[in-house]
């Protein structure tokens, strides 16, 4: 049964929030980072009731924070009626284990939050499949917490070692032998995918991406015309949807990528396994970075998207990145130079955002990594 359970079935969860404050990190970063914890949350159909913070020189081994500061958690848990403990860090599984012996309710840190979301929210059997997958991996190397046998929970696949093996190493086995199923299927609907690219007309692609709940969705729909309502929610979207545009009064098809969000603190095993997803993005003749312009942290976010773009090898001038939600700011706000702003809610913005996806592409005709097709006789592009 997941820790944080959807709404639909059972009362809201009322979960308490931990974060740690370590060297060097300030405190309006770790209050930022819990403020986003909460999002998660409320995501993943929890309510949060309260929060503690506690600053150290280097996690505790055992505990992930002090002793003390776990009775005091455990305090409060009795008085706000909390029944889950979300860490805004990742734990081991022995730090869980512990954790919730101590505390006596199931303890979940950021990435078992953001799994569970992904879990909920995967539709297609592409996203299915690597949500379960990255679950698996996440869950191999914290086997010693599991309550149940795994042979239950991986779909019935039963393993029955010798008398001397141990259930541990009998879980283990069927996890793995799971995992690499998992991971063929997923090199399958890879490959599949390769080859529905190349029978694809050669219209250049052009992907939005961004950090979560940045708006890509609401654009993407403006900029397709496509009528599928956006949810303002993270993770929204896992799915790479795929739909047809147009630049330069409906002259110069391309092809418009919406795609999975990025976070903070992304669980590497998901990265690993939405591969085949954001490979929309690797692949894109250019990548519009969707920033966020209203949320206080803004920057922060453009900076985690711009490592995560980096780390996927999309290189930056193949990058154009757009401020959106101005429509929440003041007047008065100032920009960068030259910085795209627009609205996707409102559609303000949105001819200049088409005129200067056509300039980058025109640009990027001198040394294509990928067909882009024609430019219009009569473009109006430089």
């Amino acid at each position: 049964m997941n820790a944080v359970a959807p709404a639909s079935r059972q009362p809201r969860r009322r979960a308490f929030l931990v974060g740690v404050a370590l060297p060097g990190q300030p405190a309006w970063s770790v209050e930022e980072h819990l403020e986003e914890l909460a999002s998660l949350a409320d995501t993943a159909g929890a309510e949060v009731v309260g929060r503690a913070v506690q600053a150290r020189k280097a996690p505790d081994p055992k505990l992930y924070i002090g002793a003390g500061k776990v009775g005091e958690i455990a305090a409060r848990l009795a008085e706000l009626r909390a029944d889950v403990v979300l860490f805004d860090d990742d734990l081991t599984g022995s730090q869980a284990k512990n954790l919730e012996e101590v505390l006596k309710v199931p303890v979940v840190d950021r990435s078992g939050v953001i799994l569970e979301i992904f879990e909920r929210r995967a539709r297609s059997r592409e996203a299915r499949t690597q949500v379960e997958l990255a679950r698996l991996s996440y869950e191999l190397p914290r086997l010693t917490r599991k309550w149940g046998h795994l042979s239950r929970q991986v779909g019935g696949i039963g393993v029955r070692g010798g008398e001397g093996e141990t259930q541990l190493e009998a879980d283990r086995r069927v996890l793995t032998r799971r995992i690499a199923r998992l991971r063929r299927d997923l090199q399958q609907i890879d490959r599949m995918r390769r080859n529905q690219r190349r029978g694809r007309s050669e219209l250049p692609v052009v992907a939005l991406a961004g950090y979560t709940n940045a708006g890509k969705s609401t654009l993407f729909n403006r900029l397709t015309r496509d009528g599928t309502l956006a949810e303002d929610r993270l993770f929204a979207t896992l799915d790479a949807r795929l739909r047809r545009g147009a630049l330069d009064a409906e002259r110069w098809p391309v092809l418009f990528a919406d795609t999975v969000g990025f976070i903070r603190k992304l669980p590497h095993d998901l990265v690993a396994s939405f591969r085949s997803t954001l490979d929309e993005v690797v692949e894109a003749d250019l990548v519009v970075h969707v920033v966020d312009r209203s949320h206080p942290r803004w920057e922060e976010q453009k900076r985690v998207a711009e490592e995560v773009l980096a780390s996927l090898g999309v290189e930056p001038e193949r990058v154009l990145v757009v401020f959106n939600k101005v429509d929440r700011l003041d007047a008065t706000e100032a920009f960068e130079p030259g910085a795209l702003r627009i609205s996707a809610a409102t559609g303000a913005g949105l001819d200049e955002l088409r005129q200067a996806i056509g300039g980058h592409l025109a640009r990027l005709r001198a040394a294509p990594r990928a067909p882009l097709g024609p430019l219009p006789a009569t473009s109006g592009i430089a």
